[in-house]
């Protein structure tokens, strides 16, 4: 149920998932990589009706995913959530598949796909579909 403040609504991540059916991991990576604006107030993160606005108003460009090479891509490896602060950066498919194996629960991680000559985000992979994408070409 959002929250009131005065004038203010604020939706919280898990409002915003039941009111759009969007996962509550994509919104909370729409968050982080900047798509929504929203703010983080303790352990729980908020977005105002505006900001909602804001991102529905904006132009959506093209989908064009180019297969990730070592020459126009690296790769970031991390937790998705507070549990799990880990971090690494890889330079190959390899690489990552390598780390992913390492970890007990696979479920807690997503993987970047970053382009190496902007640093733009091509892409977040959840660490299973990563391995079932990469694992075996």
């Amino acid at each position: 149920m959002p929250k009131k403040i005065g004038s203010l609504t604020l939706y919280s991540v898990d409002d915003l998932h039941e009111m759009l059916g969007i996962s509550k991991l994509t919104l909370r990576a729409y968050i982080r990589e900047g798509k929504i604006r929203g703010r983080k107030l303790g352990v729980s993160w908020f977005v105002t009706e505006d900001a909602i606005r804001e991102y529905f108003d904006q132009p959506q460009p093209e989908l064009k995913t180019p297969k990730p090479t070592a020459e126009s891509h690296r790769y970031i490896v991390q937790g998705v959530n507070d549990l799990v602060s880990e971090m690494e950066e890889c330079d190959t498919i390899k690489e990552v598949l390598e780390v992913l194996n390492e970890q007990p629960i696979i479920s807690l991680f997503q993987v970047q796909v970053v382009y190496r000559a902007t640093n733009e985000i091509a892409e977040i992979i959840k660490a299973r579909d990563f391995i079932e994408k990469y694992a075996n070409p």
